[in-house]
């Protein structure tokens, strides 16, 4: 068994408990003077989350086939970036710039002039001189008729699989202007016919 008396230490005195209160509040001070962990502003999880149920918000009302459009015009946006050796481009852009290329897609089709020389025509003619080219340019969304309607359901239906067609009208030239003649860089007389556009419609 154990040898001598053992000596039970008494409660601690009013003085003592001072003491530790001083150590442990000269403990705590000299923990808060230690630098605090970087916490999140309140605002700004706030705004985090309402981003959040905003793009999940949008998202959920896609359709399948809608989503993976959406996914292949981003992939395929990304892929020229980084080809282009730009930056990752944002994944959803700003509403102003959706609403101009909104605005640039819904313009009516209408006839348009431009001033180019030959050459710039790519018909294979070398010449200096210059010829005002009218074209058809703009968007037949108004002109839809039920065949495009019911040509476009076929093929999402794969109905209709190998041939080339379009399921929506688009701006033709309805007709042409007069013949354009000019001369060569070799002083050769040529006359072009149905080269620039007199009258635009959605066919």
């Amino acid at each position: 068994m154990f040898s001598g008396n053992r000596d039970f230490s008494p409660l601690p005195s009013s003085r003592d408990s001072s003491s530790s209160s001083s150590s442990s509040s000269s403990s705590s001070s000299s923990s808060s003077s230690l630098p605090a962990a970087p916490r999140r502003s309140p605002r700004a999880l706030q705004r985090h989350g309402s981003l959040l149920a905003q793009y999940s918000a949008l998202l959920e009302s896609y359709t399948e086939g809608e989503l993976r459009q959406l996914i292949s015009a981003l992939v395929e946006r990304y892929r020229q970036a980084m080809n282009s050796g730009g930056h990752e481009l944002p994944l959803f852009p700003r509403a102003g710039s959706r609403r101009k290329r909104a605005r640039a897609r819904h313009k009516p089709c209408e006839l348009r002039e431009l001033e180019v020389s030959v050459s710039d025509l790519g018909l294979g003619y070398e010449s200096d001189e210059t010829v005002l080219f009218r074209y058809c340019s703009g968007t037949c969304d108004a002109a839809v008729r039920s065949y495009d309607l019911s040509l476009k359901s076929m093929r999402s239906r794969r109905k209709i699989r190998k041939e080339k067609i379009r399921a929506r009208p688009c701006c033709r030239p309805l007709a042409y202007d007069d013949d354009v003649s000019f001369l060569d860089s070799y002083n050769r007389y040529y006359t072009v016919n149905e080269l620039s556009a007199k009258e635009c419609g959605c066919v």
